[in-house]
């Protein structure tokens, strides 16, 4: 283990040099980013079925641990979308307790992934499985906002996708025309900002607008004061919730769900923003970040958190140089909430339904979506399930049945990419001379062609197409005598590969065969040895070449 790989990002740029203008950047930045940040933070809160103050202490917490011990150099960190889908259906099964020690499990299992070396192993997830259920989760916040964005009022909504939809229906009576105008108002003009001037803080910009027009007409919509109560000024505590055998035991699922997703996303994250700036993160230091910045979050009484990608493009875009930007948008939310917290309870829950929903746009990834869906049949399939299945059952499920199916269809793929075919034989000396020879073209008398018989396996050799030594055997209309095979073109192989042919080399002495096995190069002869293939067959019988097992066929069959 590299001690280096596990360095924080802040400690390289200040060991580096941080300079004047460094500061002024990062200041910009950070200010920017924890503005943004602001009602994001809210709204996530509260789409996830906890108080919104919950959302600003994550915000905080969590985005300043992340930027001072994470491996990259501008993320930003705190309550996302992603995680929406999951807090709310731990809530409704487990209640805030559920959640917190599920996240306390899930930050220590990021934290030991990332010791483990584990970083590089999941940015390899399947790309239709992380299309899939990312679709898949926009789908769901968008649903989830319906209720807000329309002034539907309905006591308790449905957790399940197919419940709200059948709420909404039976509640459409309810609707409110002025909580439609300002959600309409909000989405409207973030899409705006976006289009026409997108350096500046639309989603904040439509809020206070919103907020206003809803304060100064005192317009019959719902605010975040009215039904949370007065936001706090302070973060509380730090404390512990409480602990149980019981309740580790039935969280420890949702505990995986939150390790595994945090990891998925800080990760996707970091590489965007890698592409972005020409920086390399350190993803197992960002793990092991992820993983404290989690467990500090519910110290203080947050929800789970990773890296936002939209934050932290945003905080790319604004000039961010180190990870002192994410502190700086850490210690701005702090302020924001100190002054500003009474101010904060105004926002109409119809304009955060607004910055949700656009959230959710953009989460979408509707052209890839649609690409993937245009691509290779099983990627398509692939895409499709994980899709449905966090829509309508469960994330956890989703992603575990995605790259599952996703394994089964790389096998498919490699099984038809894998073939023993037999080698063609040229049988005249002087054809030999007047035509080019290829390495599968062998050269023996027409006396002996009969006897012989060289197949080669084209392709990785592993349990999937172990059985296809013997459909070569069964395809011979009569029994030769010497069975060469050449192992040139086979880049890898598996135990049941080994297997395969030490069970092949049994039925050819059984039978009388002879078995030849040539172009056994070093690493293939220092497999051989180690798995005891070269014992069975006969350390004589491994040849570096096909033309020495060719002339060995030879002189056996002579004499």
């Amino acid at each position: 283990m590299n001690p280096k790989d596990f360095i924080p990002k802040s400690f390289v740029c200040f060991k580096e040099g941080y300079t004047r203008q460094y500061f002024l950047d990062d200041l910009f930045a950070g200010i920017s980013v924890g503005i943004i940040a602001l009602p994001l933070a809210l709204a996530f809160a509260i789409a996830s079925g906890v108080a919104p103050e919950q959302g600003l202490f994550t915000a905080i917490v969590a985005g300043f641990l992340i930027s001072l011990l994470g491996g990259s150099r501008v993320q930003i960190g705190g309550p996302t979308g992603a995680f929406v889908v999951v807090i709310y259906a731990i809530i409704q099964k487990h209640g805030y307790d559920g959640l917190a020690v599920a996240t306390l499990i899930g930050g220590l299992l990021m934290i030991l992934m990332g010791l483990a070396r584990l970083g590089a192993f999941l940015k390899f997830i399947p790309y239709p499985v992380t299309v899939g259920f990312t679709t898949g989760i926009a789908v769901i916040i968008f649903s989830s906002q319906i209720k807000d964005f329309f002034g539907l009022e309905i006591e308790n909504l449905p957790a399940e996708f197919l419940g709200k939809c059948s709420a909404y229906c039976y509640f459409t009576h309810t609707f409110n025309g002025w909580a439609f105008l300002i959600a309409a108002t909000t989405l409207a003009m973030i899409f705006s900002f976006r289009r026409f001037y997108p350096r500046l803080p639309g989603a904040i910009i439509a809020i206070i607008f919103t907020t206003l027009t809803a304060y100064l007409f005192k317009l019959p919509i719902e605010t975040i004061e009215l039904k949370f109560g007065e936001i706090p000024r302070t973060l509380p505590h730090p404390s512990l919730p409480h602990i149980s055998l019981d309740l580790i035991k039935a969280v420890f699922p949702d505990a995986i769900t939150i390790a595994l997703l945090g990891a998925i996303e800080s990760l996707l994250s970091a590489v965007v923003a890698d592409g972005m700036t020409g920086h390399k993160h350190r993803s197992n230091c960002e793990l092991v970040a992820q993983g404290f910045a989690n467990i500090g979050s519910i110290l203080f009484g947050g929800i789970p958190a990773t890296g936002a990608i939209a934050r932290t493009s945003a905080n790319i875009r604004m000039g961010a140089k180190t990870p002192m930007a994410g502190i700086i948008h850490a210690i701005t939310l702090l302020l924001l909430m100190l002054f500003l917290a009474p101010l904060a309870g105004k926002i109409p829950l119809a304009a955060l339904s607004g910055v949700l929903i656009f959230v959710a746009w953009n989460m979408s990834e509707l052209p890839h979506f649609i690409e993937v869906l245009k691509g290779q049949k099983g990627d398509a399939i692939v895409l499709l399930i994980t899709f449905l299945l966090t829509v309508l059952i469960d994330l956890a499920v989703a992603v575990q049945v995605g790259v599952l199916l996703s394994a089964v269809i790389f096998l498919k793929r490699m099984t038809n990419k894998t073939t023993v075919e037999a080698c063609k034989i040229i049988v005249n000396e002087d054809e030999r001379e007047s035509s080019e020879s290829t390495d599968s073209e062998i050269l023996l008398s027409s006396e002996l062609a009969q006897d012989v018989v060289i197949f080669q396996i084209i392709g990785p050799f592993f349990y999937s197409v172990a059985d296809l030594l013997d459909e070569a055997l069964i395809r011979l209309e009569t029994k030769p005598k010497v069975f060469i095979l050449r192992v040139n073109k086979v880049p890898l192989i598996d135990e049941t590969g080994i297997n395969a042919i030490k069970k092949f080399s049994l039925k050819c002495q059984k039978n009388g065969i002879s078995f030849l096995i040539s172009d056994v190069d070093s690493s293939k002869q220092g497999l051989f040895r180690e798995s005891s293939i070269a014992k069975q067959v006969g350390e004589n019988h491994l040849f570096s070449s096909i033309d020495s097992a060719v002339a060995y066929a030879k002189l056996s069959l002579t004499h």
